[in-house]
C-alpha cells in the first residue's frame, strides 16, 4: 500500500522510514530509555545514532556492498559484539534503577556501570545499538535492497536522494519518540522511573541474548 503508484516517491520512502522504525525493537528501547533517564536532547542524539547505523546500510547497499554482511563470520561478529554491548548497557539501566534501593556499600561497588563505557555518549550508543541490530540489517539487505529496482528516479543521484527519505521517516520517528518520552519524564514518580528504568534494561538484556543465540547459530551453521 506504501508502494502506490499514485503516491509520490519521497513521500512513499519516507511512510517507508516510519514504518521501518516505529515497531519496537532495541533501537526504539534505547531511545526511549534515555527520553525518560536523562531528557530530550540525549533521547534526540541517541535517535540520531540510530539513524547514523541507518545510513551506513543504506550506502552499503545502494553501492552492492551488502554480500559482505551476507558473509557468515562478519554476521556471528556484528551480532556477537552488539549481543556484548547490549547486555552491557541492560545491565546499566537495571543497576541505575536499583540503586536507590541497595546499601550505600552496594551502591559503591556499582558506580563503575553508572558513570563509564559508551553509554555515556548517547549519539554512539544509538550507533552501536542500531548497527548490531539483525532486524535492520535483514531489512536494508532484503527488502531495501529489492526496492532498489522498483525506483523510477532517472538518475543514480536521484535514486540516492530519494532513498534518503527513509531517514527522513526514521528521524521523524526518533525525534517524536524522545520527545514523549522527555515529557513522560516530568510526569512520572521517581518510583515508577525507576520501574521503566529496570523494565527497559530488562528488555535490553532479553535482545542481546537474542542476539549472542543469533551468533552461535551462524558459526554453528
Amino acid at each position: 500500500m506504501l508502494y502506490s503508484s499514485g503516491m509520490p516517491e519521497i513521500l512513499r520512502n519516507i511512510l517507508l522510514g516510519l514504518s521501518l522504525a516505529a515497531p519496537l525493537g532495541p533501537s526504539g528501547v534505547a531511545v526511549i530509555r534515555s527520553g525518560l533517564q536523562r531528557g530530550f536532547i540525549p533521547a534526540l542524539l541517541t535517535g540520531i545514532g540510530v539513524t547514523c547505523a541507518d545510513l551506513t546500510y543504506l550506502l552499503l547497499v545502494f553501492f552492492g556492498l551488502s554480500w559482505f554482511m551476507e558473509i557468515a563470520w562478519v554476521k556471528a561478529l556484528v551480532w556477537a559484539l552488539g549481543a556484548l554491548f547490549l547486555i552491557y548497557m541492560g545491565a546499566q539501566s537495571v543497576i541505575a534503577s536499583l540503586r536507590d534501593t541497595l546499601p550505600d556499600g552496594a551502591r559503591l561497588d556499582l558506580m563503575f556501570f553508572q558513570h563509564s563505557g559508551p553509554t555515556r555518549h548517547p549519539l554512539l550508543a544509538g550507533y552501536l545499538v542500531n548497527i548490531s541490530n539483525p532486524i535492520a540489517i535483514v531489512w536494508w539487505v532484503g527488502i531495501y535492497g529489492s526496492l532498489l529496482g522498483t525506483t523510477v528516479s532517472r538518475t543514480r543521484l536521484e535514486a540516492l536522494l530519494s532513498s534518503a527519505a527513509i531517514l527522513i521517516g526514521i528521524l521523524l520517528w526518533h525525534t517524536t519518540t524522545s520527545l514523549l518520552s522527555s515529557l513522560g519524564r516530568r510526569y512520572l514518580s521517581a518510583g515508577l522511573l525507576r520501574v521503566v528504568g529496570l523494565v527497559a534494561g530488562l528488555a535490553l538484556i532479553g535482545f542481546g541474548l537474542r542476539f549472542a543465540w543469533l551468533a552461535v547459530e551462524t558459526v554453528v551453521g
